[in-house]
């Protein structure tokens, strides 16, 4: 069996690896976080929440990910 290709990405400062083909939906499960509440920004431009799911991450992506906390 081929194993998965891998790609590097810098994701908020830390360089990761992901599968080839990752998507930003899969990418916020791997890390434990909620789409729902998640800002994600690749190269410098917001991803639209809608098109989590859509969007692979490619290899040298730069990433910024913040989770949304409410208070009050």
């Amino acid at each position: 069996m081929v194993p998965p290709m891998t790609i590097r990405v810098r994701l908020n400062g830390v360089e990761r690896t992901f599968e080839d083909g990752t998507t930003v939906a899969a990418m916020l499960e791997r890390l434990g976080r909620s789409p729902q509440w998640a800002a994600v920004e690749r190269n410098r431009e917001v991803v639209p929440r809608a098109e989590f799911d859509r969007v692979a991450l490619e290899d040298g992506d730069v990433l910024e990910v913040v989770q949304l906390v409410g208070g009050g």
